[in-house]
């Protein structure tokens, strides 16, 4: 059984955890000893420590999942991979173009190392769903994509100093790109409401790719929804008819020549984060295999955050 130190005690680590469960042997690393402690006392982990390197420097940890707030993905991430230990890092893998730039570096020195991001959208149900109609052309050809989330998120902790495009709306950002099969030719961004100085809490992103096909995100942390973000809608059109879906996943309407067809894409792991972690130990148990959820596809997300930031 593999044995994955999980570096970061807090929310996300506890999902990890509960994930990784009965799948490796785990072990907590956190500034604080006492959450580290709680951790492993909870998993029924093998340990803890305190300090990273010395989870780095142990022999007997295979990998290490970092969960910790996002500047510190960077730092740790190079860090893991120069100590040959696998990584899987939550997203947003890292804050700045030149924080990616600088985990690419790190990839590209250590090629057999394995580092995967945990972006659960690739995995989710629904992207499965849209991606099948798609290749079928059940609709057509794409010709514009709107996709919407906007909700009311707290935002204490970390969380203040992100803006919500980066933190949350990366998922959809993943979700749109997983549509195409290349990147945007032109990224565009509008923040209202955004205060100078201050991290963004409402996005207009609007894509272009090759032909004149358009893409649309508008996505909020300080919009007012009775539903919680539940039962919004988001539609892709095509030139034979469109798709419609729950913007969670719950349900896909297609609707085309052939009539209309309701699909569930399932909901026992709508969030993807089931095989998001078969993925990881399928990775970690066969080194010839890649994680799903790469450094090149996190990198083209990032990317498109990053232009639509160019205020």
């Amino acid at each position: 059984m593999k044995k994955i130190c999980l570096v970061g005690c807090g929310t996300i680590a506890r999902q990890h955890a509960k994930n990784l469960t009965g799948a490796a042997e785990l072990f907590f690393c956190s500034r604080s000893e006492e959450s580290a402690r709680r951790y492993n006392i909870e998993f029924r982990g093998s340990g803890s420590f305190r300090r990273l390197e010395d989870a780095l420097a142990s022999p007997v940890i295979d990998a290490v999942v970092i969960a910790s707030p996002p500047e510190f993905h960077k730092d740790q991430v190079i860090r893991a991979l120069s100590a040959g230990k696998d990584v899987m890092v939550e997203k947003p893998m890292c804050v700045s173009r030149e924080e990616l730039e600088a985990v690419g570096a790190a990839v590209a020195s250590r090629p057999e190392a394995l580092l995967m991001v945990a972006e659960n959208y690739y995995y989710k149900p629904l992207l499965r769903r849209i991606r099948a109609l798609i290749a079928q052309r059940r609709f057509g050809d794409i010709r514009t994509v709107h996709v919407k989330k906007m909700f009311t998120q707290a935002t204490s902790g970390w969380k203040r100093r992100y803006g919500a495009l980066l933190e949350g709306g990366i998922h959809f950002v993943a979700l749109i790109s997983e549509m195409f099969e290349v990147a945007p030719e032109r990224v565009n961004g509008r923040f209202p409401g955004r205060r100078e100085g201050e991290p963004e809490r409402t996005s207009v992103i609007e894509l272009t790719y090759p032909g004149n096909v358009t893409a649309e995100l508008r996505y909020s942390w300080n919009t007012k929804c009775r539903a919680r973000g539940a039962f919004q809608h988001s539609r892709i059109q095509g030139t034979q008819g469109r798709i419609v879906f729950e913007s969670n996943g719950l349900y896909v309407l297609r609707k085309g020549p052939r009539g209309v067809r309701l699909y569930f894409p399932g909901i026992s792991d709508l969030m993807g984060f089931g095989e998001m972690t078969r993925d990881f130990m399928r990775c970690l148990e066969d080194r010839s295999r890649k994680p799903y959820s790469s450094y090149l596809r996190a990198r083209r997300d990032l990317r498109i955050v990053f232009d639509a930031y160019r205020w």
